[in-house]
């Protein structure tokens, strides 16, 4: 984090924000609560009665407020419109979530193209809200701070770091699962956090309470507010191979810009170990 100073203000931010907050108002009511459980995907792919509650919440904001924009929500999918797109995931770490384990996330923002304009992310058992808007920067406010502008660190080695990561769904079926990364940086770290929440993740990057962050595999929704906010404080985000993110990466990496170069050696040395040697070579 930085000094204080107020965010724009900005009506797309201002309804993103008070939908996270209604959004995670539904979510906290929940928590302790009876939950009907679902699988998706796989076993370990869950939905619950309060991602449906929660997004059904994020959508009425959204839809009041911006009729003719187009929708993306992880629980139900695409809502055609027009040009700009709002990317919904009602409850990032949905699987913490199921298990009373405290630590969840409502992401929400607004692309136009592959052109982030702004990004809510809304931890609602610690009421902090993490936002941003493209070209204005990236703010906390808590309970204990007002509009705290956010920075990435600028933490330059690796033995000195703390980073983050996470295993996709498809852990046990996919050759990048992200063990060869993890195995490799483990040791050359100052430690490694798995919490669960990709888009808290990322807005903990983007706070400089880690020094950057790592994973595979995440859908739109899981990380189209948490990259803008690691911009919009300073960091670097790319893929894991280096190349441009974008909301369809197969990956990404984000760090500050002392650290993101050292990051990205690692990672890829760790793919092309895993990946074995070349045939013939």
């Amino acid at each position: 984090m930085s000094g204080v100073g107020g965010p724009p203000i900005d009506a797309d931010l201002v309804v993103a924000i008070a939908a996270a907050r209604a959004a995670g108002a539904v979510l906290r009511d929940a928590f302790e609560g009876e939950l009907t459980i679902e699988h998706k995907s796989s076993e370990i792919d869950l939905v619950t009665t309060a991602d449906r509650a929660a997004e059904a919440v994020v959508l009425e904001h959204l839809r009041r407020a911006f009729p003719d924009d187009a929708i993306v929500a992880e629980e139900s999918g695409a809502h055609v419109g027009g040009a700009r797109r709002w990317i919904v995931d009602p409850l990032d770490g949905t699987t913490n979530f199921a298990h009373r384990f405290p630590h969840f996330s409502v992401s929400i923002a607004c692309y136009v193209g592959a052109t982030g304009l702004v990004g809510v992310v809304y931890d609602p058992l610690r009421d902090e809200v993490f936002a941003a808007a493209a070209g204005h920067g990236a703010w906390l406010d808590s309970p204990r701070h007002d509009h705290v502008r956010l920075s990435v660190t600028s933490r330059d080695r690796l033995a000195t770091s703390l980073l983050a990561t996470g295993f996709g769904y498809d852990r046990a079926s996919t050759a990048t699962n992200n063990l060869a990364e993890f195995n490799r940086l483990l040791p050359k770290v100052r430690g490694i956090r798995r919490p669960g929440s990709a888009a808290l993740d990322l807005a903990y990057a983007a706070a400089g309470r880690t020094d950057g962050y790592w994973e595979y595999h995440l859908a739109p929704w899981d990380w189209a507010a948490g990259a803008l906010l690691v911009r919009e404080a300073g960091g670097v985000v790319t893929r894991m191979d280096g190349g441009p993110w974008t909301l369809d990466a197969p990956s990404i990496a984000v760090a500050g810009a002392a650290l993101h170069p050292a990051l990205l050696r690692e990672l890829q040395a760790a793919s092309v170990a895993a990946a074995g040697p070349v045939a013939g070579g």
